[in-house]
């Protein structure tokens, strides 16, 4: 419990009668109807390429921040790879990344999980445990793929999980907010958005599930703190379409992970200065995780940065891993499965 008040209270801003203050010393701007202005486009694409990984190397044991001469050699990193940027097709590299990497309070992080301490996911239970090991994707045993059962949902283009969608990925890191009075609208480059209405208690029937759950927002002095509950809960062993959930932690390897009946998201969102937004996430599934986990990390702005369709389907690649697999199994057995031949 002093953990949890702890992280609430590290991200929330300062007196509402204050508001939190920008560098410069200057107010932060709010929208007409009041409330503190969260709108614009804030990329998590830097973190990804700066490799600040959600959890910690264990050589860093409960050290939250790098050493100046781990920093340098980050630094020195992005450097080379801005170096590389090329925008002709099927080239790479960063832009900006150095210079990000120098004035960002991420730059030093040596992980985006601060809770624990020590910067790793909490063990599983043991229920979670063998589940997880039972847990079916492509990625986990392609040759074992015969029909849309044994996709995850990040395979089958619903969704990355929640709040794995709101954790940095390899791309389409794009994530733009909206405000009305009494709503506040996230929408990300991948798999949709997320509506939030402010104000409002009480959460759906507990029958009631969403991929990206129930959310309810409201105003902690200038900060928006999110709960979110009614997860689509369920595994990736089961064998039913309608029972597999989406792992709330994004990676191939993590996308089976169950989600339990009561699992919580808690999210907090505050500005911290012109273009720069603290964003703090606690998840709790006590049938999964033997403990809660939190991550932090900040925000940057860029309204340049365009956000197009996500066209997650094109190539109808579901149809192509189901294929693909009962032609590898063909191909190991010599002989046509008799669920292959049903079809």
């Amino acid at each position: 419990m002093a953990s949890a008040c702890l992280a609430a209270a590290t991200v929330r801003a300062q007196p509402a009668e204050a508001g939190p203050q920008a560098p410069s010393g200057q107010p932060l701007p709010r929208t007409p109807w009041g409330d503190p202005d969260l709108r614009g486009t804030w990329p998590l694409q830097n973190i990804n390429d700066a490799q600040i990984r959600l959890e910690r190397p264990t050589e860093f044991g409960t050290r939250e921040r790098l050493t100046d001469e781990e920093f340098s050699a980050r630094v020195q990193a992005a450097e080379q790879s801005d170096a590389n940027f090329s925008v002709e097709w099927g080239g790479g590299g960063t832009a900006g990344l150095a210079a990000w990497l120098r004035s960002s309070a991420m730059g030093r992080r040596s992980s985006l999980l601060i809770e624990p301490i020590d910067g790793r996911l909490p063990p599983l239970t043991e229920a979670a445990k063998e589940l997880y090991a039972r847990g079916r994707s492509t990625w986990r045993a392609p040759e074992a793929t015969n029909w849309v059962s044994d996709l995850d949902a990040f395979e089958r283009c619903i969704t990355r999980g929640f709040p794995a969608v709101m954790l940095p990925q390899p791309y389409n890191n794009g994530i733009r907010v909206f405000q009305s009075p009494g709503y506040v609208v996230l929408q990300l480059e991948t798999f949709g958005a997320r509506v939030v209405p402010l104000g409002r208690d009480g959460h759906w029937p507990s029958p009631v599930r969403a991929w990206h759950g129930d959310s309810r927002g409201r105003w902690e002095g200038d900060a928006l703190v999110i709960e979110t509950t009614n997860l689509k809960s369920g595994d990736s062993a089961t064998t039913d379409a309608s029972g597999r959930a989406a792992g709330p932690i994004p990676g191939r390897t993590l996308a089976t992970l169950p989600v339990g009946p009561s699992a919580k998201v808690t999210e907090w969102i505050a500005r911290t200065g012109p273009d720069t937004i603290s964003y703090r996430v606690r998840y709790e599934d006590p049938d999964v995780f033997t403990a809660p986990w939190t991550a932090a990390f900040e925000w940057s702005r860029d309204d340049g940065y365009a956000i197009y369709e996500y066209a997650c389907h094109e190539g109808n690649t579901v149809r192509e891993a189901i294929t693909s697999a009962r032609a590898l199994r063909r191909e190991l057995s010599g002989a046509v499965p008799p669920q292959d031949a049903a079809r």
